[in-house]
């Protein structure tokens, strides 16, 4: 059964793999001003990450 700290682990980890998959599109698919955009959207999915791995153990 998953728990809530389970969850966010899971969450957690979405997050990470998205944020460097957006990263990845900005550095090597996108070499304009849109690449740009998607590299601040990566960056922004890895704080949020980070919020839920701060989370875990106190919900």
């Amino acid at each position: 059964m998953m728990n809530k700290n389970t969850v966010l682990g899971w969450a957690t980890l979405i997050m990470v793999l998205m944020g460097l998959l957006l990263i990845g599109l900005g550095a090597f698919k996108y070499n304009e001003v849109a690449g740009y955009g998607f590299a601040a959207v990566g960056i922004g999915f890895f704080a949020i990450a980070w919020v839920f791995n701060a989370l875990k153990g106190r919900v």
